[in-house]
């Protein structure tokens, strides 16, 4: 089947655009040490108190060795200041996920459909959900993208390819527990690739072992979700998990994707009109002004927490569009639908009213990326002018922006970590542990750190 293309310099204009706007925001929430929100700084206190991984269960292993090995290795050649350390723990967090949708983009940069999912992919799993960077999802997700993008554009004879897909198999194998169900949908795309390809025997070789590891990263989720299934914290993911449209960042793309796809597959020609600049357009208008909502309507705020609670709707999201990606390469009759978005007009708007959601999608993240950086300068002064136990509640927790980061049980680590003496002062929540446990008991602890400080 022949691929559609579309003049170069548009593809490539937005594909170079959307590159560079996510690595500059990878450089800058580095800088901002947005790695440290919610679990990251208990995360890293417990990497540097201890001396190893902080690899608590099997499921999501492999994503955490990956993205843990820098910290430790600048420890183990002995640099001490927890602000630099906190800035290369964010910095491996979020350039693993960059690397891979900016592969993922390259690859399909010349198919203006894929490069167009790809786009839908990073404006509404990707950005409306990584301000919890610490979640491994971010890396499984942008992974198993990057597989499939591998899987769409290969010929099916490519050695390279097929080690690539092994490769990322192998990381997917213990990184998160949507691939419970996304690891048997790239072992299936793999497979059907390897059969419609002319590789050698060693290339099929790799396929099969690559389908295996995302077979296997479905049962080590599978036992993963059957053993903590009664898990207080479990319990509480899956009490949750409808909450989803309480994120602004990842319902709005959403419902302008949801209106789209209803009206085209209602009328299909109804993609050929201005009907969808129109809603993406307004879609993309709204994202970029989702940041000031709250000063016409006080509880339509943008909530980092949120981000943690839309990542199982995000991963579904994103099983959707890659189940469309394989539907349009693979199938030679497609519903009407796929036959109007082959339509080199058609997906050329459509790559380009991604490509502006993209950026539109950056925009609260970098608002939101600021008001962190004024949080967490406003504790470092709190604990290095102070002794001793400072009771949270006597902060003002509830004040804006605070309120959109603070987590009980994790202060005692963040304000361990932006302390010039950690040890010298915590800052503790009057709370019980029972009503709002971290996953982990040594979560809660109050961490060493001897030797360490925040320099600068």
């Amino acid at each position: 089947m022949a691929r559609l293309t579309v003049p170069m310099m548009s593809s490539a204009a937005v594909v170079r655009t959307v590159a560079v706007l996510l690595w500059a925001l990878a450089l800058h929430n580095t800088l901002a040490s947005r790695g440290l929100f919610w679990d990251g700084s208990s995360f890293l206190v417990n990497l540097l108190d201890h001396g190893h991984f902080h690899d608590f269960y099997a499921a999501r292993a492999h994503v955490d060795w990956v993205t843990q090995a820098p910290v430790l290795l600048l420890a183990e050649w002995g640099l001490r200041d927890t602000r630099m350390l906190a800035m290369a723990y964010s910095a491996a967090l979020f350039a693993l996920p960059t690397a891979f949708y900016h592969f993922a983009l390259v690859r399909v940069r010349r198919d203006p459909v894929l490069l167009a999912a790809v786009l839908a992919i990073i404006a509404a799993v990707y950005l409306p959900t990584s301000f919890f960077i610490v979640g491994e999802y971010n890396v499984a997700f942008a992974c198993i993208t990057a597989a499939m993008a591998v899987v769409l554009t290969t010929d099916g004879g490519s050695r390279r390819d097929a080690a690539l897909l092994l490769a990322f198999g192998l990381l997917c194998l213990r990184s998160y527990e949507a691939t419970i169900y996304l690891g048997p949908l790239l072992a299936a795309a793999i497979l059907w690739s390897a059969r419609r390809g002319g590789g050698d025997r060693t290339t099929r070789f790799l396929c099969y072992l690559a389908a295996l590891a995302f077979i296997g990263a479905a049962l080590v989720s599978a036992v993963t979700i059957f053993d903590y299934w009664d898990h207080p914290h479990f319990m509480k993911v899956r009490s949750t998990s409808a909450d989803f449209w309480r994120n602004i960042q990842f319902a709005v793309p959403l419902a302008g994707f949801l209106i789209c796809a209803m009206a085209g597959f209602r009328r299909a020609a109804w993609l050929q009109g201005r009907g969808p600049l129109v809603v993406m357009g307004v879609i993309a208008l709204l994202l970029a002004l989702s940041p000031w909502w709250r000063l016409v309507h006080g509880p339509s705020i943008l909530y980092p927490p949120s981000h943690y609670v839309a990542r199982q709707a995000a991963g579904m999201l994103l099983a959707a569009l890659l189940v469309g990606m394989w539907l349009q390469v693979a199938r030679r009759d497609p519903p009407r639908i796929f036959a109007v978005v082959r339509q080199p007009e058609v997906a050329r708007r459509m790559v380009l009213l991604l490509g502006v959601l993209t950026v539109a999608g950056a925009i609260p993240d970098i608002v939101l990326t600021r008001l962190w950086s004024g949080y967490v300068e406003r504790l470092r002064v709190v604990v290095d002018g102070s002794s001793g136990m400072v009771r949270a509640e006597t902060l003002p927790l509830h004040d804006w922006p605070n309120k959109l980061f603070f987590q009980d049980w994790s202060y005692p680590a963040l304000s361990a970590i932006v302390s010039r003496s950690p040890g010298q002062s915590y800052v503790v929540s009057d709370q019980d542990y029972l009503s709002n446990p971290p996953f982990e008991p040594a979560c809660g602890l109050l961490p060493k750190l001897k030797g360490y400080g925040w320099r600068g």
